[in-house]
């Protein structure tokens, strides 16, 4: 956490005179980034405990847990109806709920890089603009091989996003590129893997950790950013995202064939990239005014 006693800031006071005795409130400071110090002595378990969850549960999938195969019938969506010679119309055309936010984060925050963990940011949008690409491509043809290019594109957000709360809250002082490019690199490697054995498990892994981490990480370390809690908010649209995939025939049929779950899942997730890049675009390093700030005087 970035302290305002520890930033040398200049403050800004607004003084009261109640009873003949003047008391200053500070109002605002003025920081020079240059000069941040970040509070990374608190909670030192913090780091070993979030290690020790990584290490656990990927070692709990894979051995206490047999190898999952993508079953055929994953491929087999309730939406099936062609429109203007478009195949599985819905679940191609729902992916331009995943273009928007990936086109608005990737151009917005390259131009204009954010604070914090930059190039994170950019492959969390960049690999959701190319779901929408990666993921109509799979519609239009459902097969294992199509599937291969819908998933590569997640990894990379899923990596992206995990790498960005880490580079901010866990690992502040790091330089980004030594968590991003390993991080990356086991994210494609993940989808790499479940298509050469059909095993599943290492994606799996990739997809869900990175999402218990929004969970976790608030708890365990101190958010260096405001509008931390748009986080959860993102995350529960996506876990609402999976319900409604899971019932992919159930919503079409009870929607009379007005949508299906899957097409349902695909607005939903884009949704929650959208206030990703919300939260990020309006965010504020977060100062902490300690009560020494407030002082009287004569």
């Amino acid at each position: 956490m970035a302290h305002a006693s520890s930033l040398n800031p200049r403050w800004e006071f607004s003084c009261l005179t109640p009873g003949g005795r003047t008391l200053c409130v500070p109002q605002a400071a003025v920081v020079s980034p240059a000069s941040y110090h970040i509070d990374t002595t608190s909670r030192p378990w913090s780091r070993l405990f979030l290690g020790l969850i990584a290490v656990g549960s990927l070692a709990l999938v894979f051995f206490h847990q047999a190898p999952i195969s993508q079953r055929l019938e994953y491929h087999k969506f309730a939406d099936t109806r062609p429109w203007f010679g478009i195949p599985n119309a819905g679940d191609v055309l729902t992916n331009i709920a995943f273009l928007i936010p990936g086109l608005l984060g990737s151009i917005v925050f390259f131009r204009s890089p954010p604070s914090g963990a930059r190039w994170s940011w950019v492959c969390l949008f960049a690999g959701t603009t190319l779901v929408a690409f990666g993921s109509a491509f799979y519609h239009w043809n459902p097969e294992n091989w199509t599937l291969l290019w819908d998933r590569l594109p997640m990894a990379i957000s899923f990596m992206g996003l995990f790498t960005g709360l880490l580079c901010e809250n866990v690992f502040p002082h790091l330089f980004e590129n030594a968590l991003l490019i390993p991080l990356q690199t086991v994210g494609i490697g993940s989808v790499l893997y479940w298509y050469a054995v059909d095993d599943l498990r290492f994606y799996l892994w990739v997809q869900f950790f990175p999402l218990l981490c929004i969970v976790l990480i608030p708890f365990l370390f101190r958010m260096r950013y405001s509008h931390s809690g748009t986080l959860f908010c993102s995350l529960g649209l996506y876990v609402l995202a999976k319900v409604v995939e899971i019932n992919d025939r159930r919503i079409y049929e009870s929607t009379m064939h007005l949508i299906s779950g899957h097409s349902a899942k695909h607005l939903l997730a884009g949704l929650a990239a959208f206030l990703l890049f919300l939260m990020i675009r309006n965010r504020k390093l977060m100062l902490q005014i300690p009560k020494s700030s407030l002082r009287e005087g004569d």
